[in-house]
């Protein structure tokens, strides 16, 4: 009997390891971690609840930039609690947003006040962008757990990767992925995985944008990768002075988050991803539908002319936030 449930016990290790085998880019990225957040999640629109609602007459959408820990300097100063509040010149994912909702004929409204999430049923879509830690509070997870399973589209830009790391639920929504680390922030080359999409129509092949290339943990499974970034296009000479985040070494750095390390760090560090760095992908999750992008590290990267890969970032979201709210076809 002890060895039969010894072989059963290594029998569903095997299983497991095998379920973290075989992403793209090969050894570098498997053993990363692959679980089950028990909910239907992939590229299958049999995931999607295409319940009966009401037609649109206006697609509106809602912009939450929430910080509970490091805040990146596009955000500026934190926004006064409420819906739309006053925005001050410094809040450049704000009110850059404002422009290009307005550009795309979308209602936009805009916070950083938790209260103002308990009920998203009015959006077409709910877009983090460098949301940061614990940025919903009981309340506002439901809300966007029901949100989503109501069929409703979720965008997540840049740290929201960095956002309630343990909330299985929401690493799930990203595609089974989380922020672990990054090298410094560099230009480097986007490359498209898959130009079909509305998100990547029109984009070309390649172009040259300034980030900080997220290293991920887990790597995205089950997911439509749409853009990789290639490492091997980025050098020393693309670095450039950059402001520090809020909460950075040497930054400025919030009262509630934890002490920097005392000794100098003495475990690994990420290798990267190799010939494989998602940056950009869709999937169906938990009846709803996501889009998600690691860019948007730059303030310029949201303004008008504002730097080289300013337009085709911008393009890439626009198409993104179109195709969950179900006004382009979805990760197609």
């Amino acid at each position: 009997m002890n060895k039969l449930i010894a072989a059963l016990l290594l029998g569903a290790c095997a299983t497991a390891a095998s379920a973290q085998t075989g992403n793209p880019g090969g050894a570098i990225n498997d053993h990363l971690g692959d679980y089950d957040y028990g909910v239907c999640r992939g590229v299958d629109p049999v995931c999607y609840h295409d319940w009966a609602r009401a037609p649109v007459k206006q697609y509106r959408v809602l912009l939450y930039t929430h910080t509970a820990g490091p805040r990146h300097a596009n955000l500026g100063t934190p926004l006064a609690p409420g819906l739309n509040p006053a925005l001050a010149d410094n809040n450049v994912v704000q009110r850059e947003m404002l422009r290009i909702a307005q550009e795309n004929g979308w209602a936009i409204d805009y916070t950083e006040d938790p209260s103002q999430m308990a009920n998203l049923s009015g959006y077409n879509a709910v877009i983090f962008i460098s949301t940061s830690r614990e940025a919903l509070d009981d309340t506002g997870k439901t809300a966007l757990r029901q949100y989503m399973r109501a069929g409703g589209g979720f965008v997540a830009i840049h740290n929201a990767f960095g956002t309630l790391y343990n909330w299985p639920w929401y690493e799930g929504l990203l595609g089974n992925a989380n922020f672990y680390d990054h090298g410094p922030a560099r230009a480097a080359d986007v490359v498209m995985v898959d130009s079909k999409d509305a998100s990547t129509k029109g984009l070309p092949a390649r172009w040259r944008f300034h980030d900080e290339w997220y290293n991920l943990v887990p790597f995205p499974t089950k997911v439509r990768f749409l853009a990789t970034v290639d490492e091997k296009s980025w050098g020393p000479g693309d670095v450039r002075a950059e402001p520090l985040p809020i909460g950075a070494p040497n930054g400025p750095r919030p009262a509630n988050l934890p002490p920097l390390s005392r000794y100098p760090s003495v475990v690994g560090r990420s290798p990267g991803h190799g010939g494989f760095h998602p940056v950009a992908w869709c999937q169906y999750y938990d009846g709803g539908k996501v889009f998600a992008t690691t860019l948007g590290h730059d303030a310029k990267a949201f303004e008008k002319d504002g730097e080289p890969g300013a337009a085709q970032f911008q393009s890439l979201i626009v198409g993104g936030i179109k195709s969950v709210m179900g006004a382009e076809p979805f990760c197609r």
